[in-house]
């Protein structure tokens, strides 16, 4: 029975890593046609999902009649990736994601975002998200100028 494009979250397992992997390459390539092409394969952005990712981040997949369509990767209070597939892009997804994120994160959130990245700096904003800070991109290891942003959480 098909749960009707119902969405749920869930903590990413080790046999995620595959489909993370692939949700990361796809995504960055459609909605970040700035970034120099990527220079590793599935399967070693898969490794690195699994040694890196699910073993530095608390990961969280979304679900959506029963294949994994996004991933979000908090470590600490810096949100490391938020990834959806390009196809269930602007359905809610992201918000799901974020709002899982966010219940994780009672003190707040951090990201980076490439300045370019204007879709991702507008769905941010939309969540409460303000610029803390630019720069010129020499943290980033595309060279890419970037920003941080910053959520926190209103108090009652």
């Amino acid at each position: 029975m098909s749960d009707d494009g119902e969405t749920r979250i869930r903590f990413a397992e080790e046999a995620d890593a595959g489909v993370i992997a692939r949700i990361h390459m796809t995504s960055r390539s459609a909605t970040m046609p700035y970034l120099p092409p990527q220079k590793r394969n599935h399967e070693q952005v898969t490794r690195w999902v699994q040694d890196v990712l699910l073993k530095h981040c608390r990961t969280w997949v979304a679900v959506r009649d029963a294949e994994i369509v996004g991933y979000a990767a908090l470590d600490g209070d810096l949100l490391e990736h938020l990834y959806l597939r390009p196809d269930v892009r602007r359905t809610g997804i992201g918000t799901l994601l974020l709002d899982e994120v966010r219940r994780h994160s009672r003190g707040g959130v951090s990201l980076h975002v490439f300045q370019q990245n204007t879709e991702a700096r507008a769905f941010y904003e939309r969540h409460g998200f303000t610029v803390l800070d630019t720069n010129d991109g020499d943290r980033n290891m595309e060279n890419l100028p970037d920003m941080t942003l910053r959520w926190t959480p209103r108090l009652p």
